[in-house]
């Protein structure tokens, strides 16, 4: 007589085999210059494959700001990885970012600054005329909505993030050559007292 197989010891059925892994996700380090990420302008970031695709920079975004770019990275049998970017924001000459303003040191002349005048100042979105009123003292501070950095809040202007302002503080620039300037102040004298405030 035949014998039968031992019966099985175990607690049920085995388990089902894990699912497939996703490939591996694809890293990437994008520049950005400063004016491009100040006004939120796309990006051109070429991927692992060749590929060259517009990326649109999230509002607000600041250097470490990392992005995720859906099935841009390895494949696998469950699908494929992600393509993660990091953005570093470069740093620029003369602007430099508060917050959602950006700020910068505009020198303007002593005339400009006795008489007034319509200067050129520079943006992130080109040079503007900007109205120094006479009698300007250098530290006055001019601003110019809307050409900051673009808001996190989400909200939109004319179908573009909303911006801060820029601040443009006055520096007045004395003349290389101080002798014609002498000259003319010749014997006047300013009876203002501008340190007054700190008891001196």
């Amino acid at each position: 007589r035949q014998q039968q197989p031992p019966p099985r010891r175990g607690f049920g059925r085995q388990p089902p085999p894990p699912p497939p892994k996703r490939g591996a996700d694809i890293h990437y380090r994008l520049a950005v210059p400063f004016v491009d990420a100040a006004a939120g302008r796309d990006q051109r970031i070429t991927l692992a494959d060749g590929k060259a695709i517009n990326l649109k920079l999230p509002a607000g975004v600041e250097d470490g700001t990392t992005m995720r770019l859906k099935d841009k990275g390895q494949p696998g049998g469950g699908g494929y990885g992600d393509g993660i970017v990091m953005v570093e924001v470069g740093s620029h000459p003369f602007f430099r970012r508060d917050g959602d303003n950006i700020r910068m040191d505009l020198p303007i002349t002593l005339d400009e600054a006795v008489r007034g005048a319509k200067v050129k100042c520079p943006t992130v979105d080109g040079a503007v005329m900007l109205t120094v009123k006479p009698g300007s003292s250098s530290g006055t501070v001019l601003r110019l909505a809307g050409k900051g950095w673009t808001r996190k809040n989400g909200k939109t202007v004319d179908g573009k993030p909303e911006r801060g302002d820029q601040l443009v503080t006055i520096a007045i620039q004395l003349p290389a050559d101080l002798e014609a300037l002498e000259q003319r102040l010749e014997g006047w004298v300013d009876t203002a007292h501008p340190r007054e405030k700190f008891g001196l």
